[in-house]
């Protein structure tokens, strides 16, 4: 069964219009967090709103929003007349255009959905407005209006459903002039780009998430375990930076380093799957201590349990 959606409401193509519902496409809830302890009790660190001048504590019914205009100068905007100015949502994602998905900056992302059919109507327009945009091979825009205010989203076809990626407007992403200005402008040579190329040409491949691992959440799953089960935490050994300052050398030497893994490829050791083995690995603390190949493979997927 789908998780509970963000949003319900309806998608429309001129005329064409069908229920839809919104699901986000990503999520972090899976990721190790942390909570803020006392080190002399152990307890939950509880934070209050205070006073930054008198030190008092604030009760939430005398709390407003203010804008600062210059230091400690501020204009006080109360909740209704934020809610006076909030759009209210139509319930309607309109498509406005089509463009090209070259079109659209990198930069301008800012997150994914899903988007289906909601209930057991509009199955057929939502069928046509998906299909029309896969076959111009475009990327349909339209606009949504979430939490109060409206949002570009951009709709593409993927399966049967629809993704929907939010949009930046233009003003929230920075010009690049004051970051690359500074940039020396360097000439490259023929042998310099011929090794890089070749390394580049050694590395190629396509772009399968599954491969990867954060290893730094594997890390922290880890030390999780070792400390429920009582073991000592050793610091591990940090290798050695090699430090090349020909450019040249260390081009040549990644050359080389790109062509010796291929006797290191025989170790018959698969590379573990993010998604699944972070799950596992925090379990097998719980209960009887586990063989050494149990942990490296195990029988059955359980339900990850927080730290």
């Amino acid at each position: 069964m789908a998780p509970r959606a963000n949003w319900k409401g309806f998608l429309r193509l001129s005329l064409v219009t069908c229920p839809v519902a919104l699901y986000p496409a990503t999520s972090e809830s899976e990721k190790i967090s942390f909570n803020q302890l006392n080190r002399q009790t152990g307890h939950r660190i509880k934070y209050l709103k205070v006073d930054a001048d008198t030190g008092d504590e604030v009760p939430n019914e005398d709390i407003v929003k203010g804008y600062e205009l210059d230091k400690g100068q501020y204009i006080e905007v109360t909740k209704d007349e934020l809610e006076e100015i909030a759009l209210e949502s139509t319930r309607t994602i309109e498509i406005d255009e089509f463009v090209d998905k070259a079109d659209i900056d990198p930069r301008y992302l800012i997150r994914p959905y899903y988007i289906r059919p909601d209930g057991k109507v509009g199955h057929d327009a939502f069928a046509v407005i998906r299909e029309t945009i896969r076959e111009m091979d475009k990327v349909a825009i339209g606009r949504v209006v979430l939490t109060n205010r409206e949002h570009i989203i951009a709709l593409e076809p993927l399966d049967k459903g629809l993704v929907g990626t939010l949009l930046r407007y233009p003003y929230e992403v920075r010009g690049e002039q004051e970051y690359f200005d500074e940039i020396q402008d360097v000439r490259v040579t023929k042998d310099m780009l011929d090794l890089a190329r070749h390394i580049v040409n050694r590395k190629a491949g396509r772009f399968e998430p599954e491969k990867f691992e954060d290893h730094y959440e594997t890390a922290l799953i880890d030390l999780i375990n070792q400390k429920r089960a009582g073991k000592p935490i050793t610091p591990k050994e940090r290798p050695a930076s090699t430090n090349v300052v020909d450019l040249m050398e260390a081009l040549r030497r990644s050359v080389g380093k790109e062509a010796a893994p291929a006797k290191a490829v025989k170790s018959g050791k698969k590379p573990r799957k993010a998604s699944s083995g972070q799950k596992e690995m925090l379990m097998p603390i719980e209960g009887k201590k586990p063989k050494e190949t149990a942990a490296k493979k195990p029988a059955a997927k359980p339900q990850r349990k927080s730290a």
